[in-house]
């Protein structure tokens, strides 16, 4: 099993602005008395500024590896397509994250607006009330991938739809300027599990912060952190101690420390390397088109 020097998380946003008040990154080492470190740099995280940083560590072979809170696809084995009935529909994640890059190609600040805007591709997302595509499905959540599926089974998370572009549970718009940034990743940085973990450098999987605010000890329905305490004793509960002190306890740059320091646990538990959906058959299905959210038994 691989061990890692470093672990980092970065909480994603789909704001469509230059710096997204919802972007946050925290690292931590694997030194057992390491603290976690909320990395902010003046101004605040561009997702410009994020490709940068993860680009530098693809060069340096930085021993790290690194979780990204976004879904890096749509669903696809459900319906053996992401876009059913649309001749654009690609066939595997790589494909689907080179589409929304090329149909974003005008939008600034790596934003995915154009994407839920052109002609085909916004029929198949809920934009607002009375604006449901008529190909959102039939399903009033929308269409899960395998792992959304599984989660809501095993009362893991209450996973929602890339699809749904509506209301604060809605994660389409990050998962969609997410992939453009995966798309500029293809090759430099092995993403988890479309690639093989390498016995160096670092490694990108999918996160869901919930998971870790579960196994840190906070209640579901609940969690959020916005104070010193409350996140000291999360942090504890990890096996971590607390970080330098923040200039203010905002849910991202809590949600990315925390997470961080739960990655550097979960990493070591063979099991969620391979914890992939069953039955077998559509394991290399998954793996190829919808990927995991590592974490996930």
């Amino acid at each position: 099993m691989r061990r890692f020097e470093h672990y980092a998380c970065f909480d994603w946003s789909g704001q469509a602005v230059a710096r997204p008040r919802g972007l946050a990154l925290a690292t931590i080492a694997a030194d057992e008395d390491a603290r976690p470190v909320l990395l902010r740099p003046q101004g605040g995280w561009s997702r410009g500024a994020a490709l940068d940083w993860l680009l530098a560590h693809a060069e340096a072979g930085t021993d790290m590896l690194i979780g990204l809170d976004l879904s890096p696809t749509f669903p696809f084995v459900d319906a053996g397509s992401y876009f059913p009935d649309w001749e654009h529909s690609p066939a595997d994640a790589r494909g689907l994250w080179a589409l929304v890059d090329r149909l974003c190609a005008e939008d600034e600040h790596l934003a995915a607006s154009s994407f839920v805007r052109h002609d085909e591709a916004r029929r198949y997302f809920r934009h607002g009330k009375g604006d449901t595509g008529d190909r959102f499905g039939t399903l009033g959540t929308g269409r899960l991938r395998a792992v959304e599926h599984h989660q809501r089974r095993t009362k893991q998370a209450n996973s929602a739809s890339c699809f749904n572009l509506v209301g604060a549970a809605q994660v389409g718009k990050s998962s969609l300027t997410g992939m453009r940034v995966l798309h500029r990743l293809a090759g430099r940085v092995p993403i988890w599990p479309f690639d093989p973990v390498p016995d160096t450098g670092p490694v990108i999987v999918e996160i869901y912060t919930s998971i870790a605010a579960r196994a840190a000890g906070i209640a579901g329905g609940r969690s959020k952190v916005r104070d010193a305490d409350a996140l000291h004793q999360a942090l504890a509960a990890l096996g971590a101690p607390p970080p330098a002190p923040l200039l203010a306890h905002d849910d991202h740059s809590t949600d990315a420390l925390i997470t961080a320091a739960w990655l550097r646990n979960a990493a070591r538990d063979e099991q969620l390397w391979h914890s992939f959906w069953h039955p077998p058959a559509l394991d290399e299905a998954i793996r190829r088109t919808e990927g995991w959210t590592f974490g996930v038994k």
